[in-house]
């Protein structure tokens, strides 16, 4: 007798996770003396990270998840113009002169955990439910409307093909995203939501 077990999920370090710039839009705004209970915990004021679990601790844990691989996400997004530390206890935008060689290169248990979405405690569909709420609720905290826009048009707006593969989609979104993000330096909110529009639309057929 076969033991049944959960579905289990895929490995994904690309996963794109909504909290990514609402936390860059906290960051921008105070570079440091965040701790991690401090940013989920504005998060929640600002109702960007709902309810997780049933179970307080089993909320308490995914909340952390997400959080931490957000901001490992952002890490790597963020480099070369700047240094994003992940301390649990001390979170800050740091000059990049300040870390020796290539900090990704080094070793890092923790980022590796966290950008595993297989420990998550859940399974993939509700993962991706999850992510499509979050991106739900980003879209109205910040004024998207969805309207009528065909793939093809998202794709004209990310300046790709019709074959763009996934991992081709996920990188333009984010090159632009980060150009325009309105908390970056010569960012807009208007073209950012542009863009939006146009991932929301694209990520659809994911």
């Amino acid at each position: 007798m076969t033991e049944n077990r959960p579905h289990s999920i895929t490995v994904c370090h690309d996963e794109e996770n909504p909290l990514l710039w609402s936390v860059l839009q906290l960051l921008k705004r105070q570079s440091s003396g965040w701790k991690i209970h401090t940013l989920a915990q504005r998060l929640a004021e600002e109702n960007l990270i709902p309810e997780l679990d049933a179970c307080p601790e089993k909320d308490l844990f995914k909340r952390n998840f997400l959080l931490m691989n957000a901001l490992y996400q952002l890490q790597q997004m963020l480099l070369p113009d700047a240094w994003l530390q992940v301390e649990s206890m001390d979170i800050r935008l740091c000059n990049p002169n300040h870390v020796n060689g290539d900090p990704l290169a080094q070793e890092d248990r923790l980022r590796e955990y966290y950008l595993d979405w297989g420990h998550y405690d859940t399974d993939s569909s509700e993962v991706k439910r999850l992510l499509e709420q979050f991106w739900n609720n980003y879209k109205q905290h910040i004024g998207v409307v969805d309207g009528d826009i065909t793939r093809s048009e998202a794709l004209q707006r990310f300046e790709l093909q019709q074959w763009a593969s996934k991992r081709d989609i996920r990188q333009a979104w984010r090159k632009f995203a980060f150009q325009w993000h309105p908390d970056k330096e010569g960012g807009d909110a208007e073209t950012f939501k542009w863009y939006l529009q146009a991932w929301s639309t694209l990520k659809q057929g994911f």
